[in-house]
């Protein structure tokens, strides 16, 4: 492609990550982890005593799915939860950034939310009819009038095909008697409904002293589902907004200084190269900006900035201006062996390219490594230094060589 057209084509990409960077219609915020803009974390630890030795990782990780699909349907943006694995600890860590209030947080991911129904046998005794919030298809809030007349909130529930077979069958032969339901053992409301009819068709509706707030809790919980196994909060940690504020301070004076730092160092040693490799800089800067923010605006590759991810972004600047320091000396070398400055410059990207590659490649599987058996912290350092290294390899080959191209032929 020729040169002039290339840099119409950049200059029209800079304008565009202008944009996004520094929205003047539209606004693309930058999603921050919980180090920078506080929330709440929990380490959580399973009680497997009662979990045969095999079966423990799949109950791990089915707790972990319950725990995160309550996060998810309480609508905490951003969460992280993973589970690890220490010798015979089997742990889980919940990162709720935003989310201030931890004892909120160790309600909202710790309470079993075992629905169970049971019908009487004598006064005040009960027992489980085999129906549970397993045979659940979904439950929502509602608002109604209950048994004794009074309005409020319920909880509208709809049993599943199977459920709805075991409910039919429990109502018949419970007409005009009690029927319990009972919420991790615990009566949900007292005394309990009793039976009118026999309800056929799989829906029923909880009511109690419900407020607006525990009724959407009551339903969330049932929705996701109760944890295969007993958990014990360990650790709850509540990190506040203006640590993660300074945090953010502090790593903006830090890459503003190894920026200032560096495109000093090239303008000193390459002169006018330098001063275009510093360019390329910016423009690399800006390019992996809009990349943090927007995700290519595709939502599985949205990226929330942690402290470590800013560490994976100052660390690739040194790369991305390392890339350039390997054209120019290969560029020197093609003039001092008597090529003219047009062919010495075309050479230098050349034959520097498969070293700037190698080193890249190496560091993008260094990156995958870390990403696949790190942590959260470590696997935002890994997306961070991944995305400055491919951004790298466009602006040193791309972004600079069309510049120089055309400074020197001028």
């Amino acid at each position: 492609m020729r040169p002039r057209i290339l840099l119409w084509i950049i200059i029209a990409l800079i304008a565009l990550v202008v944009l996004v960077d520094f929205p003047i219609t539209a606004n693309f915020p930058l999603k921050l982890g919980l180090d920078l803009q506080g929330g709440t974390q929990l380490v959580l630890e399973t009680q497997m005593d009662e979990i045969d030795s095999e079966n423990q990782d799949s109950a791990l990780e089915s707790a972990k799915n319950v725990i995160e699909k309550r996060v998810n349907l309480y609508g905490v943006s951003e969460a992280i939860v993973q589970s690890s694995k220490t010798g015979s600890q089997r742990r889980i860590l919940v990162e709720l950034p935003g989310l201030k209030d931890a004892s909120q947080a160790a309600a909202m991911v710790g309470k079993t939310a075992q629905l169970d129904f049971r019908e009487q046998i004598a006064t005040d005794s009960f027992k489980s009819t085999g129906l549970t919030g397993a045979d659940l298809k979904k439950a929502q809030v509602t608002f109604g009038s209950s048994q004794g007349g009074k309005s409020g909130p319920q909880v509208a529930i709809e049993f599943t095909s199977i459920g709805a077979e075991k409910f039919a069958e429990i109502t018949k032969r419970n007409v005009g008697k009690p029927l319990g339901m009972f919420l991790d053992d615990m009566p949900i409301s007292w005394p309990p409904p009793v039976v009118q009819q026999e309800i056929i068709g799989g829906n029923a509706v909880i009511t109690g002293n419900f407020t607006t707030g525990e009724a959407k809790e009551l339903s969330i919980q049932l929705n996701a589902g109760a944890l295969p196994v007993p958990i014990k909060i360990i650790e709850q940690r509540s990190i506040g907004p203006t640590l993660g504020q300074e945090s953010i301070n502090k790593s903006l004076i830090a890459g503003i200084i190894g920026l200032a730092i560096v495109a000093l160092y090239m303008v000193a040693y390459y002169g006018i190269r330098g001063l275009v490799a510093d360019i390329a800089l910016v423009v690399y800067a800006l390019l992996v900006l809009a990349i943090f923010k927007t995700g290519f605006f595709i939502p599985q590759f949205q990226f929330t900035l942690t402290l470590a991810g800013i560490a994976g972004f100052i660390l690739s600047i040194g790369m991305a201006v390392d890339a350039n320091i390997l054209i120019f000396e290969r560029t020197k070398e093609e003039i001092r062996w008597g090529k003219n400055r047009v062919l010495a410059l075309e050479l230098g990207f050349k034959r520097a390219w498969s070293s700037i590659w190698a080193s890249n490649v190496a560091s993008l599987i260094t990156a995958a490594i870390l990403y696949g058996m790190g942590t959260s912290i470590v696997r935002g350092f890994a997306v961070a230094l991944a995305i400055g290294v491919m951004v790298s390899m466009f602006t040193s080959y791309v972004v600079t060589r069309t510049f120089l191209r055309l400074i020197i032929r001028q």
